[in-house]
Parts: structure tokens; C-alpha cells; sequence
């Protein structure tokens, strides 16, 4: 007997005016392609941000983690007021922070470099930044911050790795060094 094909099912929406306005205007400026690609990207960031664990508005949890959206020259503002050399320390307290919540809430063992891809992905989704692999190096593209000091003990106790910083502004060029 052959497989039985899934049938695909539709869905009705039944939109306000000002929403289907809204999509409309979004895919007439070219920002979406169409409804569907749109529903689909917003279900991902639905899912991937664990939105159905949030009391909105105000309160948003990943897991165990309470999420807050700062612009990024809030945290810049912060990290200027922590002596220099601290920022290191600060970035390893911050990479144990974020190893116990995706352990924790993910099931993502941070330390296995076979998980690596799924901890980049939580990184650019929570948005870090773009992280990227390649050989001995992890790369960082768009980071939230431009410190490389915060950066590398951030990784480093995330990753478990020992990492020497190649670059001082973005991209950030870390090459893993044990």
C-alpha cells in the first residue's frame, strides 16, 4: 500500500482593516514577500523566542530567563561606567548566565562544539549578533556591543574554550585556542 500523502491545510484569517493595511503596506515597500512567508516568520520568532511564556506586556521570559529589550547604548552606557579591566570578568559571568539558562530552558549542552550552530542560532535570535564558525576561529559580525574584552570571556564560558581576541572592532575575530 502506498504512503499516504499529508493533504495541506488552509487556514481562514479573518483580519481588522488596520492589520491587513499593515501587510499590505509591508509587502507593497517590498519588506515581506507575501502573507505566508510573513505568518511563517512570525510563528519562527513566536517559537524560537518562546513567546507563549509571556505575560505582555512587560514581562518576557526564554525558560528560566527574563528577557528585556535595552537599546544597545544602554548596555554601552552600562559597560563604560565598569573599569576596563573588569570587562573580561563581566563578560565570563554573563557566558555562565547564558550556558545555564540554554542548558536549563534548551536542553543545549553550550561546552559540545557539535551544538555550537543551535547556540549561534539563540545568540542571533536573542540578538547578540551574527556568529559564525570557521576553522579554529568563531567570527562575530553585528555584535551588540563592540567590546572584544567583554566578548572573549563571554564566549569562553559559554564555549568552555580558551579564546585570544584577533580583532578590536567588528567583525570580531576570536581563534580558539584550547
Amino acid at each position: 500500500m502506498p504512503p499516504k500523502k499529508r493533504s495541506v491545510k488552509r487556514t481562514t484569517i479573518i483580519l481588522d482593516e488596520e492589520e491587513r493595511e499593515y501587510i499590505d503596506s509591508l509587502i507593497e515597500k517590498g519588506r515581506e514577500p507575501g502573507i505566508k512567508p510573513l505568518i511563517s516568520k512570525m510563528l519562527d520568532v513566536y517559537r524560537s523566542m518562546m513567546i507563549y511564556d509571556w505575560k505582555y506586556p512587560g514581562e518576557y521570559y526564554c525558560g528560566i530567563s527574563r528577557v528585556a529589550f535595552v537599546n544597545v547604548e544602554f548596555i554601552d552606557t552600562m559597560l563604560r561606567y565598569i573599569p576596563e579591566e573588569k570587562w573580561r570578568e563581566v563578560g565570563l559571568k554573563m557566558g555562565e548566565a547564558a550556558r545555564v539558562s540554554m542548558e536549563a530552558t534548551l536542553n543545549i549542552e553550550t561546552t559540545n562544539r557539535e551544538k555550537w550552530p543551535d547556540v549561534f542560532k539563540r545568540l542571533r535570535v536573542q540578538g547578540f549578533g551574527d556568529f559564525y564558525l570557521r576553522d579554529k576561529f568563531i567570527i562575530l559580525r553585528t555584535p551588540f556591543t563592540n567590546n572584544p574584552e567583554m566578548w572573549g570571556g563571554f564566549l569562553e564560558s559559554l564555549l568552555g574554550v580558551r579564546l585570544e581576541s584577533r580583532t578590536l572592532t567588528p567583525p570580531l575575530i576570536f581563534e580558539i585556542t584550547s
